[in-house]
């Protein structure tokens, strides 16, 4: 029988444009997800390129950015149709890759990251409007314990708040996070290797520090629209067109 892959229906794009965020179960299956685990954590370039980021309360969390596609496990994940096609539909037109990155919260000392929007950041690079969308694939389960992610759904339609630095990190700004917590729901984001994330540019969202004795990995990868590439390329890549691959390409990769 044919290999069935996650498609998006009409209610996925309902739910983003209210909510600002779609979860979506095992967007990667067993095997997929098991032979993630064991490539990320074999990556030795990746691990390389990786930087440590302090929370407002020391704890420190590893990112490993990368800007470039190549023939590899991440890529093709960026490329494919589940992921690629799914962010494509939701955002409502054509995606590029923007970067992807590797998030490593390690047991016990894994780092906060503040409340904050990716927007927040992305503003500065030259992107001029908030159509942007990334996808949180899970590594390792994701849980309270560990550092899952929390989100404020619908905090898109608030538009951009002001950032600044919090800790080593750059946050968004605490008295107007705090009033919209008064105001909107708070939810915890707990999902199993292989589940995925699909979230809007202007979602706040934040993880608690890692007090358990599991690691919290994840790949993300980042989206803008081709009409919003940006004006003046200050970090990560100016549109150039996604070669899409077919779901399969990544089943390809487990069974290999």
């Amino acid at each position: 029988m044919p290999e069935t892959y996650f498609q998006p229906a009409t209610a996925d794009r309902d739910t983003f444009l209210e909510r600002g965020c779609v979860l979506v179960r095992s967007l990667l299956d067993a095997d997929e997800a098991a032979h993630l685990n064991r490539v990320a954590r074999e990556d030795r370039e990746m691990e390389q390129a990786a930087t440590a980021r302090d929370d407002a309360a020391g704890g420190r969390t590893v990112l490993a950015v990368r800007d470039s596609l190549g023939d590899d496990l991440f890529s093709t994940l960026v490329r494919c149709r589940r992921v690629a096609g799914t962010a494509a539909y939701l955002l409502g037109e054509e995606v590029y890759h923007y970067h992807h990155k590797l998030m490593l919260k390690e047991p016990r000392v894994g780092g906060a990251w503040e409340w904050h929007q990716d927007y927040g950041y992305w503003y500065n690079y030259g992107c001029l409007f908030p159509n942007m969308i990334s996808c949180y694939i899970a590594i390792d389960c994701a849980v309270r314990a560990n550092g899952c992610l929390q989100v404020i759904p619908g905090s898109h339609h608030l538009g951009r708040l002001e950032h600044g630095k919090v800790g080593g990190q750059t946050g968004a700004d605490p008295e107007r996070v705090e009033a919209v917590l008064q105001r909107m729901p708070l939810e915890y984001v707990e999902m199993e290797p292989g589940d995925a994330l699909f979230f809007h540019a202007n979602v706040l969202h934040r993880s608690d520090q890692n007090t358990s004795e599991d690691p919290r990995w994840s790949l993300i990868a980042c989206f803008n629209a081709r009409s919003n590439s940006p004006y003046e390329t200050l970090r990560h890549n100016a549109y150039t067109p996604l070669h899409v691959v077919d779901d399969q390409a990544v089943t390809h990769f487990a069974r290999t």
